[in-house]
């Protein structure tokens, strides 16, 4: 078994790719086959396996969910009861319970079995810069 935190800076609301350190992490590691975890620690961020070829898609999901959730000074969110952290905190904290916080990627010969467009990212439900740390563990 072997484990990794890596910290991902983040300057706002979006994806940021880091698929290649997960690959680096299972090139380099001594597990020839098998499943890595990849988890990240916090409530107000997710994670997503997503289409690394088109930025429009990033662009496209980042609007999509603005628009499921928006800020809660957004009249239609006049109901959050949570806004100590500004108008962005209880909608992160949805959008995170909406998607995934942990990832299974299967590898084998010390490569993931990841799709010809497939990319891992965090995405960052906050509109500030935020430090996230994700663990990989295999």
């Amino acid at each position: 078994m072997a484990m990794l935190r890596l910290t991902i800076s983040t300057r706002g609301q979006g994806l940021y790719e880091f698929t290649e350190a997960v690959r680096s992490f299972i090139r380099n590691g001594s597990v020839e086959e098998g499943v890595m975890t990849v988890f990240v620690r916090h409530t107000s961020c997710s994670l997503l396996i997503q289409e690394n070829a088109d930025p429009s898609v990033q662009a496209d999901l980042k609007a999509f969910f603005h628009r499921l959730v928006p800020p809660t000074s957004d009249p239609s969110m006049q109901w959050i009861s949570h806004r100590d952290e500004g108008p962005d905190d209880m909608p992160a904290h949805i959008k995170a319970a909406l998607l995934p916080v942990s990832l299974s990627v299967p590898f084998t010969g010390r490569r993931l079995l990841l799709g010809t467009w497939q990319g891992i990212y965090l995405f960052e439900h906050r509109d500030s810069p935020h430090h996230r740390e994700v663990v990989l563990h295999v």
